[in-house]
């Protein structure tokens, strides 16, 4: 996907990056306003999200980077993606490009949600970095990748307790 925006619109990857590394609603990206962008805190607010309520979003470096080129090009505007409504001009094509079906933008925190997971962050962080309200719905983003499910029960191996407890009262129970 990325190798296709850099071919075909190259100039839209911050967009791209700024939804993969934030999680945010499509809606809530092109609705953003650099008023609600904080660099020095390493803070998005969204005014009012999806279910109505207000909610601030950590950057990491990525989206930071991403934050940084949308304000070189779109600091005219007072939204961050230069005014831009939606992606679908652009996105679209480049999901046809790509070969991927039925990739939506909605996709994109599908993305967001399952990495924070497969990189051990908890559900209920999770759930708060997407603006859900409850765990329930995060769990239908949240899928876990076969080999990330298969590591997770390696971790009980015997000789992974063993080390893990020093030679422990536990590992002793267990063997």
């Amino acid at each position: 996907m990325r190798t296709k925006i850099r071919e075909l619109c190259p100039e839209r990857e911050p967009e791209f990056d700024l939804a993969v590394y934030t999680g945010i609603r499509r809606g809530e990206q092109y609705r953003l306003r650099w008023e609600d962008v904080n660099f020095e805190q390493r803070l998005l607010t969204i005014a009012r999200s999806k279910n109505g309520a207000m909610r601030h979003l950590p950057l990491n470096a990525s989206a930071q980077h991403a934050l940084a080129e949308l304000y070189a090009r779109n600091s005219h505007s007072e939204f961050v993606c230069g005014g831009v409504k939606e992606p679908r001009y652009w996105y679209q094509p480049v999901v046809i490009a790509a070969g991927l079906k039925d990739f939506t933008w909605h996709c994109l925190r599908h993305t967001f949600a399952s990495r924070l997971v497969m990189a051990g962050v908890d559900i209920r962080t999770v759930a708060e970095l997407m603006g859900h309200k409850t765990l329930a719905v995060t769990m239908r983003y949240a899928h876990l990748a076969p080999d990330h499910q298969r590591a997770a029960v390696e971790r009980l191996e015997p000789t992974a307790i063993r080390t893990a407890t020093s030679l422990g009262s536990q590992a002793a129970i267990v063997q």
